[in-house]
């Protein structure tokens, strides 16, 4: 996350669209049932048994974390080289100062210098293309049909967390908080349990004992914040509005919702009022 994050952040110093990038170490595996692969890392191979639970687990012996990891694009091969003698020179210099430092050197660098980065990538490139072939070659159906559904929903997730961090740097009012919510912040610190999950078991099982008298004050807590937050997304969707983002606004997400809904609904009142005309006509004429 966090390596992911500052290469995206220097992309954008650079004025360059980030492409994909992969952050190293504490990635998922896969897991089949209880049967899971443990990823030696240093040695970065995989360890754990072979026969019934692979063929259970189709994914077994093999994991995306196998797939070779696509090249450093040649701003970001410049950064990695030069880093460390712009650091030494400027001890006292924040990390944000030293990116756009080194994104100002990148953009004032001869292009017979930067060529000498953009070759490197090209032959990165070319090995990387070669790298991929034996790694899908080695895949039987089943894996890569498994490590395809793996990737996908790791972009998902890539996209979710894209969009939530979106929201919060447009300063999305933060949604209401119900009665057990306030409870438990309240009372957390002070519970007992040797885990959080621990903790949250304890807690949950306090606030179900209460007497509706006890919760009261929470869900009148949590009723007030309620209030706080329609109005705080009132004045935050007016600016979105201003914006241009109404893709952002809840009328309007509703209103795409609803209208297939409302489509039919208005579909079968017609054909019912054209069946009671129809009727109507039938008995006149006899």
């Amino acid at each position: 996350m966090a390596a992911a994050a500052a290469a995206a952040l220097l992309c954008r110093a650079a004025g360059l669209a980030p492409g994909p990038l992969t952050a190293a170490g504490g990635r998922r595996l896969l897991r089949c049932g209880a049967a899971a692969a443990l990823r030696d890392r240093g040695a970065g191979t995989l360890l754990g048994g072979a026969g019934g639970a692979a063929e259970r687990c189709p994914s077994r012996g093999i994991s995306s974390d196998q797939r070779p990891k696509r090249p450093l694009t040649a701003y970001l091969r410049f950064v990695m080289d030069n880093r460390p003698a712009f650091r030494d020179k400027n001890p006292g210099m924040s990390n944000l100062e030293l990116i756009k430092k080194l994104a100002g050197a990148w953009k004032e660098l001869p292009a017979s210098q930067k060529q000498v980065y953009e070759e490197a990538k090209k032959t990165d490139w070319k090995r990387y293309g070669e790298q991929m072939a034996a790694y899908k070659a080695q895949l039987t159906p089943a894996q890569a049909t498994a490590l395809k559904e793996e990737r996908r929903k790791l972009l998902a997730r890539r996209r979710s967390m894209r969009a939530k961090r979106e929201l919060s740097l447009l300063g999305k009012p933060k949604r209401a908080r119900t009665g057990f919510n306030i409870f438990l912040s309240e009372n957390y610190q002070e519970s007992e349990g040797i885990s959080p999950v621990a903790k949250m078991k304890k807690l949950f099982d306090a606030w179900q004992k209460l007497s509706p008298s006890q919760k009261q004050p929470y869900m009148q807590l949590a009723q007030d914040d309620k209030v706080r937050y329609e109005n705080e997304m009132k004045s935050w969707e007016a600016k979105m509005i201003k914006l241009g983002r109404e893709d952002l606004v809840r009328s309007t997400k509703q209103s795409l919702k609803k209208k297939p809904a409302e489509t039919a609904q208005k579909a079968g009142t017609a054909k019912d009022s054209s069946g009671g005309k129809k009727a109507k006509l039938k008995k006149s004429e006899e």
